[in-house]
């Protein structure tokens, strides 16, 4: 996946920023009313934007976004790029311009920015903890409805790799798949006459449970990529020595800081995350004003 996709930032963008100042029952005008009130249009004004935490910045190239849909002239002087490594107290960036259009665009810019730092700074965590091996870490599908662009670019910022990005991308025949389907080989097979009769060029991975699954997958000879779920360390090192490069092999299933290095050790091709985005969390960053 590559994040290069303008118009699907500028349109999220856009639905944030108008979220922010539109009552949805309409009983009230648009518009931030605070800044309106309190602060002359014409003024102008620089305000700093500080990291509170140690971590990885990412969200810079939204932060860009945001503000030119807020307001083309306000300039952002840049201190830090994304998958930069910060410390509290750092500073990030300058912007200077309109002060009605900085505090319009203020918490989007933080709240974005403050979601995928979060997540690049965990990434880089376990990517940092299986340095030296084979595995690359993968993100999966557990992220926030509408929001999966941004959560898995943070991913990429810190250093992992991107899973398929959704159903449309890889064939993913988990557990409730084989079962509905009536097993591996029933699951494989039927799988492959669907991409064949439709011409489409896309990977298959399979979901193991145990190493009898995975020598019924070997058999079959179809899938691209086996998933071994849930496995111990010890049983990961026996499928990866069994399936001896015929195909990727994926480790999963609640995989923390703790226990990813031992099962990297056992030299899997991917070792996929959930928690990279549903559990992150949020780098604390700050917005204040520059005199």
């Amino acid at each position: 996946m590559e994040f290069n996709d303008l118009d699907h930032l500028r349109a999220v963008v856009r639905t944030a920023l108008s979220e922010d100042i539109t009552d949805p029952t309409g009983k009230i005008p648009t518009g931030d009313h605070s800044s309106l009130s309190s602060i002359p249009a014409k003024a102008t004004k620089k305000a700093l934007m500080i990291a509170k935490a140690d971590g990885v910045i990412a969200g810079i190239e939204v932060a860009k976004v945001i503000f030119e849909e807020v307001d083309p002239s306000i300039e952002m002087e840049l201190f830090k790029q994304d998958g930069d490594h910060v410390k509290n107290r750092d500073e990030i960036m300058v912007l200077s311009g309109s002060a009605q259009g900085i505090l319009r665009g203020e918490r989007i810019a933080v709240n974005f920015m403050q979601r995928m730092s979060g997540t690049a700074t965990l990434t880089r965590k376990f990517v940092d903890a299986v340095a030296g091996t084979k595995a690359k870490i993968l993100d999966t599908r557990k992220t926030t409805p509408t929001l999966r662009y941004f959560e898995k670019w943070a991913v990429k910022i810190g250093g992992g790799e991107n899973h398929r990005y959704g159903l449309f991308d890889m064939v993913m025949l988990k557990d409730n798949h084989v079962d509905f389907a009536g097993g591996i080989e029933a699951a494989l097979k039927s799988t492959d006459t669907y991409l064949k009769e439709r011409s489409l060029e896309i990977p298959i991975e399979i979901e193991t449970r145990s190493l009898d699954e995975v020598k019924q997958v070997l058999a079959v000879g179809i899938a691209d990529r086996i998933m071994l779920d849930n496995f111990s360390v010890a049983e990961v090192d026996e499928a990866v020595k069994l399936i001896d490069g015929r195909m990727e092999t994926e480790v999963s299933g609640g995989i923390d800081l703790n226990t990813v290095r031992p099962y990297a050790e056992c030299n899997p091709d991917f070792i996929s995350v959930g928690a990279l985005t549903h559990s992150a969390g949020s780098l604390d960053i700050s917005l204040i004003s520059k005199s």
